[in-house]
């Protein structure tokens, strides 16, 4: 890792995992990150254990939801001194579908150009034939599109693997605790006008099946999340 660059944390939630979350911890750049954070939230499988063994940090967090399990990440890293504090926070999934390899690129923006928090979007990028169903294209198109509208801020996705300085991320005051948290980040961040760019990033078909995409009931759940949370922000 460059000396100029600044520490850098990662956060990983991770629901029942096991086959896929040794890959995306082993493939992130461990010259780039301090603490590589996994997130075990309430699995039923070896999802932990396979996280440990592959050089994560494990944090238990035992109430579902995929804010829930990032917040919980966020409380590992607060209960540092505060002279330990990082200078950015990564988040990426644990199923695989990113690729955590990009995370050079990904806080770029935030070293070399001012930016505060990058957002890795998968409508600019390059999208493995499968790895979004087009309930999810449409939800993302319509919440952005809803966000411009509204906040006066563009976006073309609402990907999982984003980097943020770690000082805007708890001035966002961040607490959806399920499927609202991306979309809940930056509408708060457009609304406190932090300067948010996005990048180019690659995505592929998850190992598993998707816990929201993979089911009618989680599609639905999480498009009425996100809009609710669009629109309660006001």
């Amino acid at each position: 890792m460059p000396q100029s660059t600044p520490v850098i944390d990662v956060i990983i939630p991770a629901y029942n995992e096991e086959e896929s979350i040794a890959l995306v911890v082993k493939e992130i750049p461990r010259s780039w990150v301090r603490d590589i954070i996994v997130c075990n939230n309430n699995s039923k499988d070896n999802t932990a254990q396979v996280a440990r063994d592959a050089g994560a940090v494990v944090v238990d967090q035992p109430r579902p939801g995929y804010g829930s399990a990032c917040l919980k990440g966020m409380e590992y890293i607060a209960a540092r001194p505060l002279a330990e504090y990082p200078d950015i926070v990564v988040f990426v999934d644990g199923d695989h579908s990113d690729y955590p390899e990009q995370l050079p690129d990904l806080i770029n923006p935030i070293l070399n150009d001012g930016a505060d928090m990058v957002i890795g979007s998968r409508a600019l990028g390059d999208l493995e034939p499968g790895s979004m169903q087009p309930q999810q294209i449409f939800g993302n198109w319509l919440a952005t599109t809803l966000i411009k509208l509204i906040y006066r801020t563009e976006f073309t996705d609402l990907g999982p693997f984003r980097a943020i300085r770690y000082d805007q991320l708890l001035a966002l005051e961040m607490n959806d605790p399920d499927f609202g948290w991306t979309v809940e980040m930056q509408v708060k961040a457009a609304k406190a006008g932090i300067r948010c760019v996005e990048v180019p990033v690659r995505y592929r078909n998850r190992i598993g099946v998707s816990k929201v995409s993979g089911t009618l009931r989680g599609t639905i759940l999480a498009g009425h999340k996100i809009l609710w949370t669009i629109f309660k922000l006001i």
